[in-house]
């Protein structure tokens, strides 16, 4: 077996370790899904059928977009920032693989541990109380492709983010801005199909909408076919330019890293 797998369950294994801390994210999760649904539902009322959705599918997006939170760490950064600050990022690039790949594969481990979890709860909950819609078998295996890709376009947005630390020292306005993208972009807040016009059209084309609308999509089984087929070309798509992206910044951070002076 190779390093990378190890790293994997490393990661899947370090953020199981605290399964009660997880439960509580998951519990606010739900929580939070709840108000965000019956604001959904009151935006139906008014107007039904709202871009195409259905009421039971924007309750549907609302708490699978929930469940998501966690694996897709929408509102986090990553552990490699700070190590980029203190220095300790000189250890990483001594490690038996590449900086990138090492964190990518941690990080999809982490994601792992959040989907088992962190996206139950929210789940249940929604179709227990709500008008609920579950994807036909069919597209279960679909979402869960569509689930790994939107994790690892998160990755490579996050990635490139800390990187930045390597010019600028301090994380915390390039992480705000960040922020702000991938809540309005993604759908989060939400379903990117209310958005008028052109842009509505445009932040379907951004890579944030990979991170949680078309995962969602492919749940409420709104692709089929080629539409499906092009749906997870448009995440593999977003995942290849951003870890192209973030290959191309770690060789110009190899090249700027300074320790301690040295």
């Amino acid at each position: 077996m190779g390093v990378l797998p190890w790293v994997w369950w490393y990661g899947f294994r370090r953020h199981t370790a605290y399964p009660f801390g997880s439960l509580t994210e998951s519990l606010t999760n739900t929580m939070f899904g709840f108000l965000r649904a019956y604001v959904l539902l009151a935006l139906w009322d008014v107007r039904p059928s709202l871009g195409g959705y259905a009421a039971a599918d924007a309750v549907t997006f609302c708490f699978v977009t929930q469940a998501l939170i966690g694996p897709v760490q929408i509102f986090g950064g990553m552990e490699l920032t700070e190590r980029i600050r203190s220095g300790d990022v000189a250890i990483d690039l001594h490690r038996p693989a590449g900086l990138q790949g090492w964190w990518l594969a941690h990080d999809l481990g982490r994601a792992a541990s959040s989907l088992v979890l962190r996206a139950g709860p929210p789940l249940l909950a929604g179709a227990l109380v709500f008008p609920f819609r579950w994807p036909a078998p069919a597209h279960l295996a679909a979402f869960a492709v569509a689930v790994v890709l939107a994790t690892v376009v998160s990755f490579g947005l996050r990635y490139l983010v800390a990187m930045g630390m390597f010019w600028l020292h301090d994380d915390r306005g390039l992480s705000a801005v960040t922020l702000v993208m991938s809540l309005f972009f993604s759908g989060m807040i939400l379903p990117l199909v209310v958005f008028p016009g052109r842009l509505g059209r445009i932040a379907e084309l951004l890579p944030w909408a990979a991170q949680i609308q078309v995962p969602a999509d492919v749940f409420l089984g709104r692709y089929d076919g080629a539409g499906l087929a092009g749906a997870l070309a448009f995440q593999a798509g977003w995942a290849a330019v951003l870890l192209g992206a973030g290959a191309l910044v770690t060789r110009a951070a190899r090249r700027r890293l300074v320790v301690h002076g040295g």
